[in-house]
């Protein structure tokens, strides 16, 4: 086990199976966040349901999630500083062949989702006041109109949301291209599948503060 660790091919698959676990989380989290547009009612019981009733599975998803996320995490920096090290000085002249910006930007903006990912916990989870000085436990749907009624949260969620839709464009590819699902495209809009996960999950999370934003949740 350790051997296939150590090896970069065993660090792609990690990446491969704990993105696989990430992208599963996203999609359900979307799709749970856009039930705030049935209404505080409808948001409060799905709050309540993951917060109270089923609060063991909960805590099941969270330790799976932070494991993927340390592995996945991990995996990412390891294999970068081997390609660092593998080229230790820079080429003269740099011209991207088949790579394209949503795979260059996948380093520095997997950094930014995890400090974003921080601070979207200790506001809507962990209830910071700091962050949200309003918040109110088991008040879900109030602290999340309460957050989004500031226009610097919008502005930091939407930029998140970007690099989340390229984090998932290119990572997803990667994924089904490192299990033997997918086979190379230069063009990312071959890659089909990644390119509907990307866009149909931006535009979910999306909706809840722009929603906000307009007045259409309040």
């Amino acid at each position: 086990m350790l051997k296939f660790w150590n090896s970069s091919v065993g660090k792609k698959v990690v990446m491969a199976l704990t993105g696989l676990v990430l992208v599963g989380f996203v999609i359900g989290h979307m799709a749970g966040n856009l039930q705030i547009f049935a209404g505080p009612e409808r948001y409060n019981a799905y709050a309540r349901l993951l917060q109270h009733d089923i609060i063991e599975l909960t805590w099941a998803v969270r330790v799976a999630l932070f494991v993927s996320v340390v592995l996945h995490a991990l995996s990412a920096w390891q294999l970068t500083r081997r390609s660092w090290a593998a080229r230790p000085v820079e080429y003269a002249m740099q011209e991207a062949q088949v790579s394209t910006y949503a795979s260059r930007t996948m380093r520095w903006g997997g950094v930014f989702l995890f400090v974003f990912l921080i601070l979207h916990i200790g506001q809507f989870t962990l209830g910071w006041k700091w962050l949200l000085p309003e918040y109110v436990p088991d008040g879900a749907y109030g602290n999340v109109v309460l957050a989004f009624g500031r226009p610097l949260w919008v502005v930091v969620y939407l930029v998140a949301m970007f690099f989340l839709m390229l984090h998932l464009l290119h990572g997803t590819w990667a994924v089904l291209r490192t299990l033997g699902v997918a086979k190379n495209a230069a063009e990312p809009l071959q890659r089909q599948l990644p390119l509907i996960i990307a866009v149909v999950v931006t535009v979910g999370f999306s909706l809840v503060p722009l929603g906000v934003a307009l007045g259409v949740v309040r």
